[in-house]
């Protein structure tokens, strides 16, 4: 069969992927999509979707158990874990459809199989039905990553979990351990123990969250501990005794190890990049740690291939790819491109409560060389938060003293994760703590923490 001609293909179907495909198509790019598993790839099916369908739902359970605080009542509070679950499947289906459907309508050409690139401008894809031979001057590499294992913690499905398992558990777990307490880790740890889990966390870093800024870090903790978790930081776990429905964990802590048993344990230690049987190396491609190693356009340095979204590295976020892919289409296009800024991109954890961030953390700030002035608001001072039940948080600004620029923002808190994007749009638009300051911001509103947080920066807070 002789191969078939496209202007671009795009290796992986999920945020990164089929948006470059989309994006491509609608400037007039002949394009056909590869996918070997599912349309949305993991993020809609095992990743961002289906998780916060399973937080809406220990959400909503934490809400009824306090109906009382709100003058209401709701008599023998429960849940049916099968039908939370099949709920949380049921949204992640409904949207993997959809993409499908956007494919269509776009006429973008999808073929579903694995893919391999023998030589430039080339992919062979091994389907159902045989193997199709496609060709085009540009490929695009979105084939995302999964969960990283390591020696001695893999996952079995049974007793040790990886995020795949955790969304369709077995069995509620009753004495759970998470080791790892990044995103993923403290978001499954969050669900859990809302609904009744003993959770221990163990992170081998110096605090939970570790990426986020110590500030916050320090306030989730505390929030984590009252809810009845256990935070074991500074530690790892260095070996699981599996036996029949249980674990024991040996956790080093302080150079000593301790043996704790759960019958339960989740391993969310990071990722990594999904690059095995392409063909990468033969075709000249580097690899660091197992990502793609390219420019801020998204460039692998071999013409005509490009990589986007979680193989290509930090920061491994949804909404980073997406807009990888918009960019690499528009280049491979002629349009204008413009490169996705890592420091701009907002970094959310749907956990109870609710963390967000972008741009520089006040140590960061202060490291690359800012004179920094640094604005704060607690929650308790703000009236919708009072209202709402969600007086626990604080909203965190860092401005370069010099320019006025918002160097970074940090949140703790009920909705943080749509308060962020103010402060990106913010970022993006190179605002100054004038602006911002200039800005009027609704009443009754969270918003307003924003604004009194930014005032506090400079002296000017209001309501504190």
């Amino acid at each position: 069969m002789a191969a078939q001609s496209y202007d671009l293909i795009v290796i992986g179907a999920g945020p990164g992927g089929y948006v470059a495909a989309i994006r491509a198509a609608q400037l007039g790019l002949k394009t056909v999509v590869v996918e070997r598993e599912h349309l949305g790839g993991i993020c809609l099916n095992w990743g961002c979707i289906p998780t916060k369908a399973l937080l809406r739902s220990s959400e909503v359970f934490h809400l009824m158990e306090r109906a009382k605080d709100f003058g209401l009542s709701a008599d023998k509070v429960g849940y049916d874990l099968d039908a939370v679950v099949k709920r949380s499947r049921g949204v992640a289906g409904q949207l993997s459809g959809g993409i499908g459907h956007l494919l269509k309508k776009n006429k973008v050409a999808v073929v579903m199989g694995e893919a391999t690139i023998p030589a430039k401008g080339k992919v062979s894809v091994k389907t159902d039905k045989g193997t199709e031979e496609l060709t085009a001057k540009n490929i695009v590499l979105a084939t995302g990553a999964r969960a990283r294992e390591l020696p001695g913690l893999e996952a079995d499905g049974d007793l040790v979990w990886t995020y795949k398992h955790a969304l369709q558990p077995p069995r509620m777990p009753k004495k759970l351990l998470v080791i790892g307490s990044g995103a993923i880790g403290i978001e499954f740890a969050s669900f859990y123990n809302t609904l009744g889990a003993d959770t221990t966390v163990v992170e081998v870093m110096d605090r939970v969250l570790p990426v986020e800024d110590a500030e916050i870090s320090g306030l989730a903790k505390k929030a984590f501990t009252k809810q009845g978790m256990t935070i074991m930081e500074k530690a790892m776990v260095k070996q699981l005794d599996r036996g029949k429905g249980k674990v024991t964990a040996h956790i080093e802590v302080k150079g000593k190890v301790e043996k704790h048993e759960f019958d339960t344990v989740i391993s969310a230690v990071g990722i990594v990049g999904n690059i095995e049987n392409l063909g990468l190396e033969a075709l000249g491609v580097k690899i660091d740690r197992t990502h793609v190693v390219t420019d801020e356009y998204c460039r692998t340095g071999v013409d005509g291939l490009y990589a986007i979204g979680d193989i290509a590295g930090a920061p491994w976020l949804a909404h980073k790819a997406s807009h990888e892919g918009v960019m690499v289409a528009d280049l491979i296009a002629g349009q204008n491109a413009h490169p996705v800024k890592p420091e701009s991109i907002a970094g959310c954890t749907y956990c109870q409560p609710q963390v967000a961030s972008v741009g520089y953390s006040e140590a960061k700030a202060k490291e690359l060389g800012y004179d920094i002035k640094v604005g704060r608001f607690p929650f308790i001072g703000n009236g919708k938060a009072i209202a709402l039940g969600e007086p626990e948080g604080m909203i965190k600004t860092v401005f370069d003293a010099k320019t006025g620029e918002l160097l970074g923002a940090h949140m703790i808190g009920a909705e943080v994760t749509e308060l962020i994007q103010g402060y990106v749009v913010g970022r993006q638009l190179e605002t100054t703590e004038e602006d911002l300051m200039n800005t009027v911001f609704p009443h009754p509103t969270l918003s307003e923490m924003m604004h009194e947080s930014v005032l506090d920066a400079y002296g000017r807070v209001i309501h504190m």
